[in-house]
């Protein structure tokens, strides 16, 4: 059956502008909107002389969204600016980076301090606001800029089939402690050693599963659908959560950190570029709510739409370009 549109999606959000408070540059990352209409993008004939941006983007949907809606954006005010596609993670995206073969790319807050930092998971602040200053000054340290994140946070999850949820009596991951010597997680590859991923539903939550199955991120989904893992490593804002009747097991101990988007640039390459590209960047990120994102992401996995059309609809819907 098809669903709604994300001009719908984004119709509300635009509503929620008129009552929400901003996402200030300071740092919110509250799950909100910003104010008021979307500012039209205006091309600056200028920065066609800029130097050109190339901006990276990790292999699953959601960066890929992310990365074409940055893209798109900038193209619109007159940027010189292309997409680039990372193999491998969040190190190898941060070695692209810091070897100058990106200029930008897409990360969470809770994953730089952790993975990139190494922030013990507990370590890092709970607050969407203080996680992300605390990665935006361990990022300046090392010559980046990390620009102001988006509404939207995307954790890591823990999701089960809900008939198999219901018939072992799980709602938390609390709940799953002493029934997981049986079940099968399944995960990417670096799951296994991360404190945020089986590391820590060991040390946090004494679940120690009987087999862990590795699988790509972009098909994260599919081992609950064949039947080949009883547990599944997700992101919280996956429509297929919702579709394909999910249930997403509660962090009740907090285990994972908040985990808003950072564009985070090299700083010489946004200087390079004018104070255009921050303000631009900070623009379109505010109607990037949870179920914004969570739609998008639907119409890419779900509908088999393109990034590119998807983030042009976003773009559009939301006024940013005509």
């Amino acid at each position: 059956m098809p669903r709604a549109p994300a001009a719908l999606v984004l119709l509300a959000a635009a509503v929620l502008w008129a009552v929400l408070p901003a996402c200030t540059g300071d740092g919110g990352g509250s799950d909100s909107a910003g104010s008021g209409p979307a500012r039209r993008i205006q091309r600056d004939p200028a920065n066609a002389e800029r130097p050109a941006i190339v901006i990276g983007a990790k292999e699953f949907t959601e960066q890929f969204i992310l990365a074409e809606i940055y893209v798109q954006a900038l193209k619109a005010a007159g940027y010189r600016v292309t997409h680039r596609t990372i193999a491998g993670d969040e190190r190898a995206a941060s070695r692209e980076l810091r070897q100058n073969r990106i200029h930008a790319y897409p990360e969470y807050t809770g994953t730089a301090l952790t993975s990139l930092y190494g922030e013990a998971p507990e370590k890092v602040p709970r607050d969407a606001r203080q996680a992300y200053e605390q990665a935006r000054r361990r990022f300046a340290g090392d010559g980046l800029t990390a620009l102001p994140p988006t509404p939207f946070t995307n954790s890591n999850g823990f999701a089960m089939r809900q008939e198999d949820a219901t018939s072992l009596g799980v709602t938390t991951l609390s709940s799953l402690s002493g029934k997981a010597q049986k079940l099968v997680l399944s995960g990417p590859p670096e799951c296994a050693r991360r404190a945020e991923c089986r590391l820590g539903l060991e040390r946090v939550y004494n679940i120690r599963f009987g087999t862990f199955r590795p699988v790509a991120i972009a098909a994260r989904h599919q081992p609950l659908a064949d039947g080949d893992a009883d547990v599944a490593v997700v992101f919280t804002t996956d429509g297929q959560i919702r579709t394909e009747n999910l249930t997403l097991l509660e962090d009740d101990k907090a285990m994972l950190p908040p985990n808003n988007v950072t564009l985070v640039v090299r700083t010489e390459a946004l200087r390079n570029a004018g104070p255009g590209l921050a303000q631009i960047v900070s623009d379109v990120q505010q109607g990037l709510t949870t179920p914004v994102m969570q739609e998008l992401n639907s119409r890419v996995d779900l509908d088999g739409e393109t990034p590119e059309l998807a983030a042009t609809s976003y773009l559009r819907d939301a006024g940013y370009i005509e």
